[in-house]
């Protein structure tokens, strides 16, 4: 069987399952609409109490309208905070859930062939505002077929995507194959840059044990490969980054002592219990098994990435950034043409350690700051730390014309 065939196979079994999923749903009407439920889930379940969702949450239990929590996801063992209950996300509770809450909250798609009823909101928040990795029809030739059927069937439920910036509204219809309506009211998870960083700033240190003085670099890798083919990759074997020089760079332009905190994508890191490095390195803390990614950005100092969005996120606070991209060519022949000119951007960019080292050596502080205000504003970012109010805003408004 050609691999064309084969594919034709898949999709076909997909629709199938699909069908059926949809017909259940159906089934689950003959449950009421409890107009103070909401769900949330992150990463297909994935992710736990992170990005977007999470803040929206915050914001809602810190407002105490009675709203009943629920958030669906694979690993029990998450922790959530108190007034939200975490339900394992099995076919038969996502399905149940889904169907009797007024708001659904997702950062990524919804199980192909899901179906929502009149009197339902659903915000979609995705986990990519601004981003580097082309996505929907941005992949062209790249974008499976199934991929395309997932998203355009998610699309169809969606009542409001999110927006942080004049950049995402342009490009969400093509990103998202979504022709709906479109909200600009920044990143919920970037609020926590403008509200909480010096208390996050302590607390992480505190939490792993490190002086009150430390200076911590994030390294984040980006996802690689995709659920539409069944595999996702991850780069497994040690690092070509060497931390020892960088962090000696870091040292010596910075000043202050350094440790390395390392990030997988939480879909990567739901795999692993530790981080697969072929050797230990000094000064090297994995914090892949963190749930919120902002909140131990917001606790560090440099942010050191090859196509992770988070790059976009964390330039809020001016924070460095140094792009490593020595799989630039492979990745865009796996993953498509990139969104931006990589030099185009106020990020330095390196493919080997030595064009890191220098670009540590050569970083400009106030020549940085200037780039990152010209790029948000020729871009028309909003980032203010009242995203999560304005999310819960348009949440409140719904909710109160419900009968």
């Amino acid at each position: 069987m050609n691999k064309k065939d084969i594919e034709k196979k898949y999709i076909k079994r997909r629709k199938k399952i699909a069908f059926l999923t949809y017909i259940f749903y159906n089934v689950m009407r003959i449950f009421p609409i409890n107009k103070k439920k909401i769900v949330f889930t992150t990463f297909e379940g994935d992710g736990g109490y992170c990005c977007n969702p999470r803040y929206i949450a915050d914001e809602l239990l810190k407002r105490d309208k009675g709203f009943e929590l629920i958030w669906l996801i694979n690993n029990t063992a998450k922790q959530f905070p108190p007034g939200i209950r975490g339900i394992k996300n099995t076919f038969w509770n996502r399905a149940y859930h889904l169907a009797t809450a007024s708001v659904w909250i997702d950062n990524s798609r919804k199980t192909y062939g899901t179906a929502k009823r009149k009197n339902q909101l659903y915000i979609q928040t995705w986990h990519a505002a601004i981003g580097f990795k082309p996505v929907g029809l941005f992949r062209e030739k790249l974008f499976p077929k199934i991929a395309y059927l997932v998203s355009e069937h998610d699309s169809k439920l969606i009542d409001y995507v999110i927006s942080n910036s004049e950049w995402c509204t342009r490009l969400i219809p093509d990103m998202l194959l979504y022709n709906g309506t479109i909200i600009k009211t920044g990143s919920p998870r970037c609020d926590i840059f403008f509200i909480r960083r010096e208390e996050i700033y302590r607390d992480i240190r505190s939490r792993y044990a490190l002086p009150q003085d430390a200076k911590i670099v994030l390294f984040a890798p980006t996802f690689r490969g995709g659920s539409q083919k069944g595999s996702r990759k991850v780069f497994v074997e040690e690092p070509t980054l060497d931390f020892s020089r960088t962090i000696k760079a870091l040292e010596q332009k910075f000043g202050g002592t350094w440790f390395v905190f390392l990030r997988l994508h939480p879909q990567l890191a739901a795999q692993f219990n530790k981080f697969p490095l072929k050797n230990g390195v000094t000064g090297m803390i994995d914090v892949s098994q963190a749930d919120d990614m902002n909140e131990i950005a917001a606790a560090s100092d440099v942010l050191i990435t090859d196509y992770s969005s988070s790059a976009f996120d964390v330039i809020n606070m001016y924070m460095p950034v140094f792009l490593y991209t020595e799989d630039l060519e492979k990745y865009i022949k796996e993953r498509g043409k990139l969104m931006w000119d990589m030099h185009s951007l106020p990020f330095s960019v390196a493919e080997d350690n030595d064009e890191l080292v220098e670009n540590i050596e050569k970083f400009d502080t106030e020549e940085y700051k200037k780039k990152v205000d010209e790029f948000s504003q020729e871009h028309g970012v909003l980032e203010d730390g009242h995203a999560s109010e304005r999310v819960v805003d348009t949440i409140e408004r719904f909710c109160s014309q419900l009968k």
